[in-house]
C-alpha cells in the first residue's frame, strides 16, 4: 500500500498564523532602518521677512500684501536674483526653497533644505534677501515695505528622520502588510483521505427510530 504524499507526516506542523505578522515586522524594519542609514541626513533653515505698513497705509494692508510676498517668493524672477546670492542654480533653488505665510501675521517664513547645513542656510537667506529687493522696488506703490526679521542660522541638527524613526515606521508598514496577508489568505483546505466520524441521530430521531421498530 502506497503512502499518499499528499497527507500530513505525523510531527509535521505549520507556521502559526501569527507568523506573517512577525515577519512583516523584521522585513519592515529591516528596511526602514536601512533606509534610514544610508540616505543623507537633510538640513533646514529658515528665514524670516516682515510686511511693515508705510504712510497712509495699515496693518490689513500689510498682512494682505505678506500672503502675496510669500506666494511670489518662489517665482524665477526672485529666484533669478537669489542665486546670484546663494551661489547655485536657480532650479535647486526652486527645488529646496518653501515658504509659509501665517493669516494673523505680517511675515513670511523662507525655509530651503540641503544635504549641507551651510547652504540651506545660505540658500534661505539669498531668497529673502531678493523678495526684500522687489518689494522695496514697488513700496512706493504698495506702501508697504518688506523688512529681514530674522536671517536663518546654520543648522546644528538635521530635520529628516532619524534611524530609529524610519525603523518604528518600517515595522510598523510591515505589520500591517503582514496582518493584511493573514485577512486575505486562503483558508486551510482538508487534506484526502480524511475520515470524519458519522454524525450521531439526535434524540427525537433516534426516539422515532425505536417506535417504528
Amino acid at each position: 500500500m502506497t503512502e499518499n504524499p499528499t497527507r500530513r507526516r505525523p510531527g509535521s506542523r505549520s507556521l502559526p498564523p501569527w507568523s506573517l505578522v512577525a515577519a512583516g515586522v523584521v522585513a519592515g524594519g529591516l528596511i526602514g532602518g536601512g533606509y534610514g542609514l544610508l540616505k543623507p541626513p537633510v538640513y533646514t533653515a529658515t528665514s524670516y521677512v516682515i510686511a511693515v505698513p508705510a504712510e497712509r497705509s495699515d496693518t490689513s494692508t500689510a498682512l494682505g500684501f505678506a500672503q502675496a510676498y510669500g506666494r511670489v517668493a518662489t517665482q524665477p524672477a526672485v529666484l533669478a536674483e537669489a542665486q546670484r546670492r546663494a551661489g547655485v542654480p536657480a532650479g535647486t533653488l526652486s527645488e529646496s526653497v518653501r515658504t509659509a505665510t501665517s493669516p494673523d501675521a505680517p511675515m513670511v517664513a523662507v525655509s530651503a533644505t540641503s544635504e549641507r547645513p551651510a547652504r540651506a542656510a545660505a540658500m534661505a537667506n539669498a531668497v529673502a534677501a531678493a523678495l526684500t529687493e522687489q518689494a522695496d522696488a514697488s513700496k512706493k506703490a504698495t506702501r508697504v515695505e518688506l523688512l529681514q526679521f530674522s536671517r536663518a542660522v546654520r543648522p546644528a541638527e538635521p530635520s529628516s528622520a532619524s534611524a530609529g524613526v524610519t525603523t518604528l515606521v518600517g515595522a510598523g508598514a510591515g505589520g500591517l502588510l503582514g496582518g493584511l496577508a493573514l485577512l486575505v489568505r486562503p483558508g486551510r483546505r482538508e487534506e484526502p483521505g480524511t475520515v470524519h466520524p458519522a454524525p450521531l441521530p439526535g434524540p427525537a430521531i433516534a426516539a422515532d427510530v425505536h417506535s417504528r421498530l
